[in-house]
């Protein structure tokens, strides 16, 4: 029971800190529209921001379960949670801003822009909450959820606050490292 206490938490945190990220390329994507456009943008952006999260937790749940693979998912995570420290913590300029350009050519080219964002920041997220949920599906499908909530509603107002409360995004860092670490260590001691 407490174990399931604790993985609740580590998702949580990790959702908090990650989840912000795909509302907003999202939100900064469709700004550069008129209002309705704007709408069909956020519309099919959350869309299939949906559908690829839900297909990349069932691909990452499965892949967690081989030896080896939970050694690489955990090295993935300390390079995440090294970039969140120099991106988040350390109040530099967010770098996926700067990588992400827009043309205001065509709803079609904004909302390809918003999916190949969208995967890079994705499977972070999902990584982090499959490995915290250590095959517990009923926390990764909450997590799964909980993320997806995040990211279509309260994005802006999570940023906000990790900007404010530095104290959330160490949280979520420490959250993160955890994973990682338990990844790595889980499939070390399967080799011992």
């Amino acid at each position: 029971m407490i174990d399931q206490i604790i993985i609740f938490f580590e998702i949580v945190l990790i959702d908090l800190v990650l989840a912000g990220d795909n509302a907003i390329i999202i939100g900064m994507v469709a700004s550069q529209f008129d209002a309705n456009i704007r709408k069909k943008i956020i519309f099919w952006g959350i869309g299939f921001a949906i559908i690829l999260r839900i297909a990349l937790t069932l691909v990452t749940s499965y892949l967690l379960q081989i030896n080896g693979l939970k050694t690489i998912g955990g090295l993935l995570l300390i390079y995440v949670a090294y970039k969140l420290y120099k991106d988040v913590i350390k109040d530099n300029e967010d770098t996926k801003e700067k990588k992400i350009k827009t043309e205001n050519v065509s709803l079609f080219k904004a909302i390809m822009t918003i999916i190949i964002a969208d995967f890079s920041m994705s499977l972070d997220n999902v990584l982090g909450v499959a490995g915290a949920a250590k095959q517990n599906y009923v926390l990764l499908v909450f997590g799964l959820i909980l993320s997806i909530f995040l990211m279509a509603t309260l994005a802006n107002v999570i940023a906000k606050w990790i900007k404010k409360y530095k104290w959330i995004g160490w949280l979520g860092l420490l959250a993160i490292l955890v994973v990682a670490l338990e990844l790595i260590y889980s499939d070390i001691n399967v080799f011992l």
